[in-house]
């Protein structure tokens, strides 16, 4: 169904986005901020402070702690090796091994607890409880509200907050108190910068909102600013990036099948997916960096002598780098870092490299240190 103003849900903190001056848009069946001050501004402020993003469109859902072998079955990551309150980044799979969504799970005390992309979350939710063994529990949450705190000033608004969001490391989780509020906290997110996921019931997400907007290192960031960051780090948005024809070894997230799955299978599309793993894809995401000022994006295609070889699935200005950048999939035998190609745009050939990502280095705090 199209993105229309009768059947659009609203967010927990819709008034206040509105309060606040933002561009409203229809996004994942949701009315939400694209953008306050400016997208460049928003980012920058990211980049260098603290940025509130309200992330509620996500789903949130709960298993059982013994869930985690079922859902093996149909993700590819390592669920009954994952310590308590460590995340790990996963997808689901299909029978093809093709990416139907990219996932986080948290292995808390007394459950799992996962999130996945709000465009996609009902039919995630439909397509698991097919699959899952009769009688898992799958608990949808869709009262309650989840926002991103993300900058590298984070830390210490959260610390002040709420003591004990300084010693979680990233990729770990858990229970925090702000202002009252019980929540669930995780050190993560999508703009490549050090921050936070914050989980916390819909009622309470005002008032938790204004008292993270009331310190002087944040501001509230919208989509669009949301999107440039992704980019700028690398990261793929579903629908866009990755799609149920993609399989993890074409979308450059191998990283994310663990040594014991590697060895013993089992999950979703298996076999393509391992086979791709030993003799390689025949296509690849990769990073380019567009010659000149011009951005390129999605839907432009790679050409390479006067051929079409591929075609770019992200692409913008990267703000922190003052230059155009874009995702693209290529031929394997293009993807090799150095590798020059061009992307036509409006009937223009524009010449283009072949770059490593993150295109913006990460700042993600791993135990010990920056990453």
């Amino acid at each position: 169904m199209a993105d229309t103003a009768e059947n659009l849900d609203t967010l927990p903190l819709d008034s206040l986005h509105r309060e606040l001056g933002a561009r409203m848009v229809p996004f994942a069946g949701y009315t939400m901020p694209i953008q306050y001050e400016g997208i460049i501004a928003e980012h920058q402020w990211t980049r260098t402070s603290a940025g509130l993003f309200d992330v509620s469109h996500m789903g949130q859902i709960l298993f059982d702690r013994d869930a985690d072998a079922p859902l093996e079955a149909i993700l590819p990551g390592d669920l009954t090796g994952l310590a308590e309150n460590a995340i790990r980044y996963s997808m689901l799979l299909n029978d093809q091994g093709g990416i139907l969504d990219d996932l986080m799970v948290t292995r808390r005390a007394n459950d799992l607890y996962m999130v996945v992309n709000g465009a996609t979350k009902h039919d995630d939710i439909a397509d698991m409880k097919a699959r899952l063994p009769a009688g898992t529990r799958l608990d949808y949450r869709p009262d309650w509200a989840l926002l991103a705190l993300q900058g590298p000033k984070a830390v210490d608004v959260l610390e002040r907050l709420a003591p004990g969001a300084a010693a979680l490391s990233f990729m770990r989780a858990g229970p925090l108190t702000i202002d009252g509020v019980e929540a669930w906290v995780s050190r993560s997110g999508y703009t490549g910068e050090d921050g936070y996921e914050i989980s916390i019931p819909a009622d309470a997400a005002e008032k938790v909102a204004r008292r993270l907007l009331a310190q002087p290192e944040v501001k509230p960031i919208g989509l669009g600013a949301r999107d440039s960051l992704r980019l700028e780090a690398g990261l793929p948005l579903y629908g866009h990036d990755l799609t149920p024809e993609i399989t993890p070894v074409e979308a450059a997230l191998s990283f994310a099948i663990s040594k014991r799955r590697k060895a013993e299978g089992g999950f979703a599309g298996a076999e393509r997916v391992l086979g791709q793993l030993l003799n390689g894809p025949e296509r690849k995401r990769v990073g380019l960096r567009i010659d000149g000022r011009q951005p390129v994006r999605e839907g432009a295609t790679v050409v390479v002598n006067g051929a079409t070889v591929g075609n770019v699935t992200s692409g913008g200005h990267g703000p922190a780098l003052n230059a155009p950048i874009a995702m693209a999939y290529v031929p394997a035998a293009l993807a090799a870092d150095g590798t020059r190609l061009q992307v036509e745009v409006r009937g223009k050939l524009l010449d283009a490299t072949v770059v490593p990502m993150p295109f913006f280095p990460k700042n993600y705090v791993r135990q010990g240190g920056k990453a």
